[in-house]
């Protein structure tokens, strides 16, 4: 008999051998996904955001921005509880029957809670690791002007605690029969 799954704690994993929990994978994956999901709650609606993002391992942080006006803060600022995912797909697995085809994947998802960044020490840090982050060849005074406190009355800096998080992969042997990259085949081709 299955198990109600609203008993269990939201990190955990029904497929136990999926699961990932060694924090080194958890922060390399995260280095490694471009950009990650952001829900929040609006009412009894749930809303996500598609977000660049920066991890800071030191603070078991998670920084992002968005508007200064906008449905994402507007919903932080009623309720601070969120979800955070990241995943990155592998090859495509063929078998037998239809059923039976699966993916390689890696994903991780974190629960905690988002605040908005009032301290502009913070929030001009925050986003110098997204820049660092996204444009690591670039460095400010010597490739662009730093921020500014006028860009920064612009924007909303969003920090989230990881109060827990979970990983998840499903990978097998590279030698794998038939295994693909998606967009490997064109559709129009079935050869």
């Amino acid at each position: 008999m299955p198990t109600d799954p609203s008993t269990r704690p939201p990190n955990e994993m029904r497929r136990a051998d999926r699961a990932v929990e060694d924090e080194t994978w958890l922060h390399a994956l995260m280095r490694r996904v471009p950009v990650g999901t952001l829900a929040t709650l609006s009412s009894d609606q749930p809303f996500q955001n598609i977000n660049l993002f920066v991890h800071d391992p030191a603070t078991k942080r998670i920084y992002l921005h968005t508007a200064h006006v906008g449905r994402t803060r507007a919903n932080l600022e009623a309720s601070p509880k969120v979800c955070f995912s990241v995943h990155e797909m592998g090859r495509l697995l063929p078998a037998d029957e239809a059923l039976e085809f699966s993916v390689e994947y890696a994903s991780a998802i974190v629960f905690g809670e988002a605040r908005i960044v009032e301290a502009q020490r913070e929030a001009r840090h925050a986003l110098q690791l997204l820049l660092d982050r996204y444009a690591p060849h670039l460095r400010p005074e010597r490739d662009y002007r730093p921020i500014t406190d006028a860009e920064l009355r612009r924007t909303t800096v969003i920090a989230l605690e990881i109060e827990r998080w979970s990983g998840k992969e499903k990978r097998v042997p590279t030698d794998f029969p038939g295994a693909f990259r998606f967009g490997e085949h064109d559709p129009a081709d079935p050869a």
